[in-house]
């Protein structure tokens, strides 16, 4: 069965610039993975680009290969390697090489190992900010099955923002997750984040995978409830043929209706809502990093729109 064809609204341009150039040289000199590369994002080039600023890269912790297979993911499944001991500080090296004062963690699911890989995550961001303390760092990180003690050592850690994707509704958690993720228990570790600590808590949703509207409100309510404060939601986009088919192309109309129920209605702090919008997403970053500096949520959210 051939592909639905994408409407205008998903066209993008090609990666370029030198310093789209430079970041892919410092991430190869030290052969580091990114979410960006591995997951295919379409904002690739306007990531690293840059346009004002220092660009953003979305580091991928453990390896590019993972222990789950989900069926919207196009990073590799299965044949997990050992972890690296030098990664942390050769993170640290790169941000601080590239000039990044934003920074975004994640990292593949780890179930092979003793504490699915959190002690890993945890020294990467005290690496960071042993560098540079004003260093902000954003962590998106697996559900590590649920356990408070592994989702207790990223917090411990002190990022500055923590996030975690319950990627879809409830519903349809299977098929487009792994069996071994779970509503409940992302929105668990989402609760956790937020007792624990002062971070600001993040999470994604993608849009176009068969879900009906009333699911989509439900699963923003539920968000909020566990105190989630920043969400985006973007298109899902089929990776190849072998990976969940796209259900609906959603008009970008109605992710502004979904922008302005999550922070109008909902209370979200900022929603980013769109087409090419990604879980690791500028205007994210920008808000968030605005509303650290002063507080000020409206300010943050111009800021962030504007660019």
């Amino acid at each position: 069965m051939s592909r639905a064809r994408k409407p205008d609204w998903l066209k993008t341009r090609p990666p370029s610039g030198e310093r789209f150039t430079d970041i892919k040289a410092s991430l190869r000199e030290r052969d580091l993975n990114t979410v960006c590369e591995e997951a295919n994002c379409p904002n690739l080039g306007e990531c690293w680009s840059g346009r004002d600023g220092p660009g953003t890269a979305t580091f991928m912790l453990m390896g590019e290969r993972c222990s789950r297979g989900c069926n919207f993911c196009d990073v590799e499944t299965g044949g997990m390697d050992a972890l690296d001991p030098d990664e942390p500080e050769q993170v640290a090296d790169a941000v601080a090489d590239i000039g990044l004062d934003y920074v975004v963690l994640t990292s593949v699911d780890r179930d092979d190992l003793p504490d699915q890989g959190a002690g890993h995550f945890a020294e990467t961001i005290r690496a960071i900010k042993r560098r540079d303390p004003s260093v902000l760092v954003e962590c998106l990180i697996p559900d590590f099955r649920g356990e408070e003690r592994l989702v207790q050592k990223i917090i411990d850690a002190e990022p500055d923002v923590l996030a975690h994707n319950i990627e879809t509704v409830d519903r349809l958690q299977w098929p487009v997750r792994d069996r071994r993720a779970g509503y409940e228990q992302s929105l668990s570790v989402l609760r956790q984040a937020d007792r624990e600590s002062d971070v600001h808590t993040k999470t994604s949703l993608m849009l176009g995978v068969g879900e009906y509207a009333h699911e989509v409100y439900q699963t923003l309510s539920d968000l909020r409830q566990v105190g989630v404060d920043v969400v985006t939601l973007g298109q899902y986009l089929q990776p190849s043929r072998s990976h969940l088919e796209v259900s609906e192309y959603v008009h970008p109309d109605a992710f502004e209706t979904w922008r302005r129920v999550a922070e109008e209605e909902l209370g979200f702090l900022y929603c980013a809502s769109g087409p090419m919008v990604r879980s690791s997403y500028r205007a994210g970053e920008l808000f968030v990093e605005a509303v650290l500096e002063d507080g000020d949520v409206d300010a943050a959210r111009e800021r962030a729109r504007s660019g």
